[in-house]
Parts: C-alpha cells; structure tokens; sequence
C-alpha cells in the first residue's frame, strides 16, 4: 500500500526510512512531489554533483544496514560487502529503503523504521508537528519504541563513527524486539 506525500529517493513502501533535511543540489531533486527509485549510477552521480557529503552519506546509510542482524533484516545478506549493497541495491526499487526529505508518516502498529539523521533535524520535525514522544538517550541519539522513531547524528563518518554505527545497531534491534 502506497503512504501519501513520500517524497525522497529510494523504495516508496521502504520499511527502512531515513529522514534529512536538504535534497541533492541537482534540478531533477528540487522538483521531486514523490519517492523516486533510484537507478544504478545514480548515487555514484549524486556524489560527483553534489560533493563529498553526499558520497559520506551513501557510505553510512549503507554500512547500516550491513550491519544490522541478518536473523531480522535481508539487507547484510543481499550482497558481499556494504559497498556492493550501496552500488546495487540501496535507494532502488524495492530495496526496501528510502532517504525522505520530508515529514515522517507515523502509524499505530505499523513495522517501518524511522531514523533521523540529525539531532537539530528532528527537534525542527517536532517544532513543525512530528507527533512522537522522543527520550533523549544522550547529546546525539533519542528514541521513541512506540513510533520505531530514532534519532542519530548526521550520516557522516566523524558523527556516525562505526563504534556510534553499532549502537545505532543495537537499538534498531530493540526497536524491532520489543
């Protein structure tokens, strides 16, 4: 079942959502009213416009989900490294995943993931109406288990670092059990 006003890049019914705040600075994202599936090259092309950032961004998001328990999730077991998931994979039809530029769409028992990436991001998303009781677990990371709502630092190697990566890991994992 499709979610109205998705708009990002990657699988519209992902389970697996991350949220930031700007879009890639290339005029076929500016306009986007929707989740577009991303196709092979264009996370490669994102990174060449758009810079390094970007590059830093697919790196992390993919190393995620490699790292995740594969007893309860199929993304570290659909390719022999992070990279190659990143390559042929993540943000494309039916991969499951999306990274949204907009509000997330909360809803009572439902199983999607959404994890925002950015401490000042997600205290804007409250200001503007996003309705989840979030508990700060330190400076960088808050959760709400009701909502599966989790907030981490930006996806970018100085703040999600691979130790901060794991624990990511681990409440993902939480969230998923409980």
């Amino acid at each position: 079942m499709r979610q109205q006003n998705v708009i990002g890049l990657g699988d519209q019914n992902a389970s697996f959502r991350v949220y930031v705040e700007n879009r890639p600075k290339m005029p076929q994202y500016q306009q986007l009213f929707d989740c577009e599936a991303m196709q092979a090259g264009d996370i490669d092309l994102i990174y060449h416009h758009c810079g390094n950032g970007w590059r830093k961004l697919f790196n992390v998001y993919a190393k995620l989900l490699c790292a995740l328990d594969p007893k309860l999730f199929s993304f570290p077991t659909q390719a022999a490294s992070w990279q190659q998931y990143r390559d042929q994979f993540l943000l494309q039809k039916s991969s499951d995943t999306a990274l949204l530029f907009d509000m997330p769409l909360l809803k009572p028992g439902d199983n999607t993931i959404h994890l925002i990436a950015g401490r000042t991001h997600a205290k804007q998303l409250i200001q503007q109406g996003l309705g989840c009781q979030l508990h700060w677990l330190n400076e960088e990371f808050a959760i709400d288990p009701s909502n599966k709502v989790l907030v981490t630092p930006y996806f970018d190697y100085r703040q999600l670092s691979n130790e901060k990566i794991e624990f990511t890991v681990q409440l993902i994992k939480g969230i998923v059990t409980a």
